[in-house]
């Protein structure tokens, strides 16, 4: 397997990481963390600490929805805080222009462009959770709290 850490958007988030706390760091799996059951049998915790990075559309603007792994986000009351009619999951070519990542490995940090980020309160049941960091075999180690930080994410009850 080539070295994924010199992947540009692994890069990006790496830096991220970095610059906000010096002990976080990209953690390369042998198996992919592509999807939330994945990165929990690939880390062998629990599907609820995986960070899932959620991109949506609304009619004019984009933001991203960071949800555990075993819940679902509400596009209901996605729609009533926005007070949108019209929420709805970003295109794939939405999610890398936007963010610079592909699917399977969007980040909670470290995107091209500014976005707000609403964070779903139930991760706060989890002592460390993970989030995909820009590739489908890579991913960080964190805690609520400090997710929180340095995304600068909204903590709200958007799951289902």
């Amino acid at each position: 397997m080539e070295d994924l850490l010199n992947k540009e958007p692994v890069k990006r988030v790496s830096q991220k990481l970095k610059h906000f706390d010096e002990s976080l760091s990209v953690i390369v799996l042998d198996s992919s963390a592509r999807t939330a059951q994945d990165a929990a049998n690939s880390l062998n915790t629990e599907v609820g600490s995986i960070v899932k990075s959620l991109f949506l559309r609304t009619k004019n603007s984009f933001l991203l929805c960071l949800v555990a792994g075993d819940k679902r986000c509400s596009l209901n009351k996605i729609k009533k805080i926005l007070n949108e009619k019209d929420v709805s999951m970003g295109s794939a070519d939405q999610v890398k222009e936007i963010t610079g990542f592909t699917i399977g490995g969007v980040s909670p940090v470290a995107h091209l462009n500014p976005l707000k980020i609403y964070i779903d309160e139930s991760l706060s049941r989890f002592k460390n959770i993970y989030g995909a960091a820009g590739h489908p075999n890579c991913v960080f180690k964190i805690d609520f709290e400090n997710l929180q930080k340095i995304t600068n994410g909204e903590v709200m009850d958007i799951s289902e």
